[in-house]
């Protein structure tokens, strides 16, 4: 199997894994997560990162902050930048959601979240 089929199939169950654990907010999730693990990328480079149209996240993250579950503030450096933040009780939600997740795939070996890092350090390289 070539490497593009590999991580089309990677991507695929894993969405679907997660999906599993929503109410059909993965996306939600997704952005809240990218927010708190790129807590110092601009909101275009999480947009790329996420591989979403600007207009679709743009109205998502409206939605998170009307819920109080972010923020957006501009960069001190360069007020054109703007950077996410999670606040509590988008942190609460993010932490429940990774807890479901982890419940239901207990019993992984630390191989299996070796090997996970390693997959995630290598896309993270050519994004």
């Amino acid at each position: 199997m070539k490497i593009a089929q590999k991580i089309l199939e990677i991507e695929a169950l894993c969405e679907n894994l997660l999906k599993r654990n929503t109410d059909g907010g993965l996306l939600k999730f997704k952005v809240l997560a990218f927010a708190k693990l790129y807590s110092n990328l601009s909101v275009s480079m999480i947009i790329e990162k996420l591989g979403i149209k600007k207009s679709n996240f743009a109205l998502l993250t409206a939605e998170l902050e009307r819920e109080g579950l972010l923020t957006i503030e501009h960069a001190e450096i360069d007020r054109r930048c703007r950077i996410l933040k999670l606040t509590e009780k988008g942190e609460k939600e993010l932490s429940d959601f990774y807890e479901k997740i982890d419940a239901e795939l207990t019993g992984h070996d630390i191989d299996t979240e070796r090997s996970l890092d390693i997959l995630i350090n290598y896309l993270n390289k050519r994004i």
